[in-house]
């Protein structure tokens, strides 16, 4: 039941509890304490919105910078990524397989911004060996959301 709730959540989280109780056959009381429980226990750990920021004139800059580090001793990659994650341009960051150690999702309000983030305060952490940042051009597709294209004709043909 829980996984069931949590889908409908994460499709789009202000799915009230009547809809939710509706969809599922439970009751909304049963639905309203499995929700709060997974917030207690931080499955569900924040409810957003996704923006499409390019319809917005506030303009940002998004990169995706990739880091090699050295791990550390008794903790591996986690203590730099904690170091990592904790500068507010940092949006995500993930462990990876491959060439480089970590994916940094990053924004600023220029290339600029971007750049000195990543020459100032990200390549001078330490265990950080080095950085390739890749500056996002379009985005298409945010958690899900097609963000620019042709919309859906939501309506039906009408012959006569």
């Amino acid at each position: 039941m829980l996984k069931e709730i949590l889908k409908i959540l994460e499709s789009d989280a202000r799915t009230t509890i009547k809809q939710i109780s509706s969809m599922t056959g439970a009751a909304a009381t049963e639905v309203s304490k499995l929700i709060r429980q997974a917030e207690k226990d931080r499955v569900i750990l924040k409810y957003k919105a996704v923006i499409n920021w390019d319809k917005v004139e506030d303009e940002q800059v998004w990169a995706l910078i990739e880091v090699k580090v050295s791990p550390e001793p008794e903790v591996g990659y986690d203590a730099i990524a904690e170091r990592v994650y904790r500068f507010p341009q940092v949006y995500t960051v993930y462990l990876l397989s491959g060439t480089y150690d970590l994916l940094v999702v990053a924004s600023g309000k220029s290339e600029h911004e971007v750049a000195d983030f990543v020459a100032k305060k990200l390549a001078p952490v330490r265990g950080v060996q080095g950085t390739v940042t890749h500056f996002v051009l379009k985005r298409y597709k945010e958690d899900g959301e097609i963000l620019e294209g042709k919309e859906e004709v939501k309506r039906q043909t009408v012959v006569l």
